[in-house]
C-alpha cells in the first residue's frame, strides 16, 4: 500500500507531467497548425497517440533523469516533489505569457536546488550533467543548422515544382514529419517524468529498484496528452505564427530536423530541450529563405525565457525543499 507522503509526490510528477503537455508537447504539433495543414483538435489527437508510443522507445532517458542527476541514494520524497513544485510554478508563469519554456532544463535545475538543499554538493552527479550540456549542444547546433540545410535542399531540388504541387506534397510529407516529432517527443521529454515518477516509486519503497514499467509509461503519457489539449494553444501561436511564418516545405524541414536530432538523442540517453531542438530548427529553415524573416522581439523573449528557466527552478526547489524539510 502507497504511503500519503509518495502518493502526495506522485500526485504532483503528475501535475508536472500535464503542465508539460500545457508548455512542452505543443511544440510538435505547433507548425503542421499553423500551416492549417491539419486542425488544432486533429494534431492533439495525433500527438497524443504518437507521444504515447515514443515513451516506449527505450528508457534511457529515464534512467538518465531517474539516476544520473542527483545520487539516487542521498535523496528522498522531498527533494522530488520540491522539484516538481518549481517546474509546476514557473511553467505556469511562463505559460501565461504564451512562451514555451524547457521542461528539460526546469526538472534539471529544481532536482538539483532540491538536492542541494537536502544532501549538499555531493549530490550532483557530473556523469548525468555533462549529458545535459550535451543536450544543449544538439538542441541548438543540430537543430539551427539541420533545419537550415533541409529547408535549403528542399529549394534547390524542388525549384522547378508548380507552387500548388509544392503545396499539396509538403502538407502530406508535414503531417508525416510531425508524427516523427511527437513520438520524438514522447522517446525524451515523455521519458523525463516517467523516470521522476519510478524514481518516487523507489524512493517511497514501492518497488526495490529502478525499473521503468509499462503502466507508469502509459499514465505519464496520457496525462501529458491531456495537458496539450487543454491548455497548448498559446504555446502553438507563438511558435507557429508570432516567430516565424512558415509554408509547409518549412513546417516539414523543420519537424524533420528537430525529431531527427531528439531521436538520436534519445538513442544516447541524452535528455534535451524539445522546444530549443524545434525553436532552432524553425530559426534555420527561416535563415535558409532570409535571415530577416525571423521575428527577433519574439525570439529575445524565448531566449530570456530559457536562460531564466535554470536559476529559477534551481532557487525554487531548493526553497521548498528547505520548506518542505522544516514542516514534514
Amino acid at each position: 500500500m502507497l504511503g500519503i507522503g509518495l502518493i502526495i509526490v506522485l500526485c504532483l510528477i503528475l501535475a508536472a507531467e500535464f503542465i508539460n503537455g500545457w508548455t512542452d508537447s505543443p511544440n510538435s504539433i505547433a507548425t503542421v497548425v499553423s500551416t492549417r495543414v491539419l486542425t488544432p483538435k486533429t494534431a492533439v489527437i495525433m500527438a497524443t497517440i504518437c507521444n504515447t508510443i515514443g515513451a516506449f522507445f527505450g528508457a534511457e532517458v529515464a534512467k538518465t533523469i531517474g539516476t544520473g542527476i542527483v545520487k539516487p541514494e542521498a535523496i528522498n520524497l522531498i527533494t522530488v516533489g520540491a522539484a516538481m513544485v518549481g517546474i509546476v510554478v514557473w511553467s505556469i508563469i511562463a505559460w501565461y505569457f504564451g512562451l514555451p519554456t524547457s521542461e528539460s532544463h526546469a526538472l534539471v535545475a529544481g532536482l538539483a536546488g532540491a538536492g542541494l538543499a537536502t544532501a549538499g554538493p555531493s549530490v550532483l552527479l557530473w556523469s548525468g550533467w555533462v549529458k545535459v550540456l550535451t543536450g544543449l549542444v544538439f538542441s541548438t547546433i543540430l537543430g539551427f543548422f539541420g533545419g537550415w540545410f533541409i529547408a535549403w535542399l528542399i529549394r534547390k531540388l524542388c525549384v522547378r515544382m508548380s507552387r500548388h504541387v509544392g503545396q499539396k506534397l509538403f502538407s502530406w510529407l508535414q503531417i508525416i514529419s510531425a508524427g516523427a516529432m511527437a513520438l520524438s517527443h514522447g522517446s525524451n521529454d515523455g521519458q523525463k517524468f516517467i523516470g521522476m515518477f519510478t524514481l518516487a516509486l523507489v524512493l517511497g519503497g514501492a518497488i526495490p529498484e529502478f525499473h521503468v514499467h509499462p503502466l507508469t509509461i502509459v499514465i505519464c503519457s496520457l496525462i501529458m496528452g491531456l495537458g496539450t489539449s487543454t491548455g497548448g494553444w498559446k504555446i502553438i501561436k507563438t511558435m507557429g505564427q508570432k516567430m516565424v511564418k512558415i509554408e509547409p516545405y518549412q513546417g516539414f524541414a523543420a519537424q524533420t530536423s528537430a525529431a531527427g536530432s531528439i531521436l538520436l538523442a534519445s538513442s544516447l540517453g541524452v535528455p534535451l530541450s524539445t522546444t530549443h531542438t524545434i525553436n532552432t530548427s524553425l530559426m534555420g529553415v527561416s535563415a535558409a529563405n532570409r535571415i530577416s524573416s525571423i521575428r527577433w522581439p519574439v525570439v529575445g523573449e524565448l531566449v530570456t525565457a530559457w536562460i531564466l528557466t535554470f536559476p529559477i527552478c534551481g532557487l525554487i526547489g531548493y526553497l521548498m525543499a528547505l520548506l518542505f524539510q522544516f514542516i514534514f
